[in-house]
């Protein structure tokens, strides 16, 4: 019975709903911090060619953006995204670099029943225990950047690690899944040291790894912490020491703020690189053209220009935004 009276709602409300062609999307990162080269300002310039390329303005889409700062505090996270939501009107949260924050915001998308697509947070639990019908990851997660550098580099005989850690959920994500990885490859854990988040001077924790005679050090964090790392082990000659370091979670950004000296050496894995052929490249052109500074786009940026991309197409496909979180993500994995 309760079937039937729902379908014969859906009968009388879906033409209203197919011609609803307004959206509005929210970017919700860090805009001024140690993730704001990795997303940032440039994280909306890829939702606004994502905007361009899907062709929904010139047929009658009204798409609207919105942007704002989660200092990456999930607090601020929180209340961003229900003034969004209810006052609002925001239909889809995109981006949400810093791990703790994304897994706050995805509990209130559930609840309001809007989209989150992630890009920028890397912790595996918010596709694990904390899975939501609502949430979908686009780049990357913990166990992905654990398989691809942790096991490339202790079958390559890094046999003893020792993690340098962001002590916070991405960071002990990203340690737990690494491990588990060196583990089952033959090799050991032989300690860790957590560092607060943004972390200036890392010398104390630096001295730690070096004493530890660990064959790899894994930097378990991101952005500013972990350009800062790299830049300060050699102050103290710990690669020439022959120690490795293992960026567990790099972008191309990074590289180039360090340098090509001080970034020899490194390994790392990437889900997107803009110079890797043709058709990247050809987007990193277009992208730059709108980015602040040229930059090209970091994993992360791409990530949101094609999760967005795809959001929107899904939209189209649907014939109109029927403003129901679940039915687009589920439509999302459908397409």
């Amino acid at each position: 019975m309760m079937v039937t009276v729902a379908f014969g709602a859906m009968l009388v409300a879906a033409p209203a709903l197919a011609q609803d062609k307004n959206v509005k999307i929210g970017v919700l990162n860090d805009q001024t911090s140690l993730y704001a080269d990795i997303g940032g300002p440039n994280s909306v310039a890829a939702v606004k060619l994502a905007i361009e390329d899907s062709g929904l303005a010139k047929k009658g889409w009204k798409i609207d953006v919105v942007v704002a700062d989660h200092q990456n505090k999930p607090d601020i996270g929180v209340n961003i995204a229900r003034q969004w939501i209810d006052v609002d009107k925001v239909d889809m949260i995109t981006d949400t670099p810093n791990s703790g924050v994304a897994l706050a915001v995805s509990n209130v998308v559930k609840e309001k029943n809007i989209v989150l697509v992630n890009s920028g947070a890397a912790s595996a639990d918010l596709t694990g225990k904390a899975c939501s019908p609502n949430t979908l990851s686009a780049t990357y997660d913990t166990y992905m950047l654990a398989h691809g550098t942790g096991q490339a580099m202790t079958k390559a005989g890094g046999s003893t690690w020792f993690f340098l850690t962001s002590d916070y959920a991405f960071g002990h994500a990203l340690e737990r899944d690494t491990a588990e990885v060196v583990k089952a490859n033959g090799g050991t854990v032989v300690g860790a040291v957590r560092h607060p988040l943004n972390t200036a001077d890392f010398s104390s924790f630096l001295l730690q790894a070096q004493s530890s005679k660990a064959k790899v050090i894994g930097l378990a964090n991101a952005g500013g912490d972990t350009t800062n790392a790299i830049k300060q082990s050699a102050e103290f000659g710990i690669v020439a020491g022959g120690q490795k370091l293992a960026g567990l979670l790099m972008f191309i950004n990074d590289v180039h703020a360090l340098g090509l000296k001080t970034a020899q050496g490194l390994t790392f894995t990437n889900s997107f690189y803009w110079d890797a052929n043709d058709d990247t490249r050809a987007f990193a052109k277009r992208f730059s053209a709108m980015a602040n500074k040229g930059q090209m786009p970091s994993m992360g940026q791409a990530g949101v220009y094609a999760g967005t991309l795809h959001y929107l197409k899904v939209l189209e496909a649907m014939g109109g935004n029927p403003h129901d979180g679940l039915k687009v993500v589920a439509k999302m994995k459908e397409i």
